[in-house]
């Protein structure tokens, strides 16, 4: 297993070995993108410093665990992308699915675009990734992107904003799949009034992630009711 720890300035962590696990021969790819958060996410302001000894447990595989909640072959949008989190990782755990990232940010997109086509060299072939600018609740973005299947989302917004921006990319059967703050968890069952008005239904948290140690999660699923 390589360690990126010894690539570029050094101060990137190095690989925990349940990442290998996880991500199997995708796992150059991972590192690169590591290594990515670490150099270029830092100095354009999308990672904070401090974060970066800690890139794998609470960033990298916390996102991957969402995979656990996402339906093989599904088609997924990550929604206010940032960094790329949790999508890459996400993309990267679970080659199967379909994936584009939607982000308003001109900074981040540039980030987005340059990391996605680093990854492709890495990977020896392009990732069948897309890239929309744009904010969710846009109707142009929903044209863009398409139908999806799971709509995915990292300390995006309160749920129940979320859901709103959210209208326009999710069909009746659309789940959504938000990763969120111990409050927001402690404050679900207050909230599921709302978000049931709000159209939405099976609303509750999983446990993901149980075999990463530190990274596992929890998250929020909920499903787009009909019409």
């Amino acid at each position: 297993m390589s360690d990126p720890g010894s690539v570029g300035d050094g101060g990137v962590p190095p690989t925990p070995a349940v990442a290998e696990e996880l991500f199997g021969p995708a796992l150059p790819v991972v590192e690169r993108y590591v290594v990515q958060l670490a150099s270029e996410g830092v100095l354009r302001g999308l990672i904070g410093p401090r974060e970066v000894p800690r890139l794998w447990e609470r960033h990298v595989l916390n996102s991957a665990a969402v995979a656990e909640a996402v339906p093989p072959g599904a088609r997924v949008v990550d929604v206010g992308s940032g960094a790329g989190l949790p999508g890459i990782p996400l993309g990267l755990a679970r080659p199967d699915v379909s994936l584009t990232l939607v982000e308003p940010m001109a900074r981040r997109v540039e980030f987005l675009d340059q990391t996605v086509a680093d990854l492709s060299a890495v990977a020896g072939s392009a990732l069948a990734w897309r890239i929309v600018r744009g904010r969710a609740e846009e109707r142009s973005v929903a044209t863009a992107v398409g139908p999806v299947d799971v709509v995915t989302a990292r300390a995006v917004a309160p749920l129940p904003r979320l859901i709103g921006w959210c209208r326009g990319l999710m069909r009746p059967g659309t789940q959504l799949v938000a990763l969120v703050g111990a409050r927001t968890l402690d404050d679900l069952s207050a909230m599921v009034p709302e978000l049931e008005a709000a159209g939405m239904r099976d609303i509750h948290p999983r446990a993901v992630g149980a075999a990463l140690g530190d990274a596992a999660t929890t998250v929020v699923v909920m499903t787009r009711g009909a019409r």
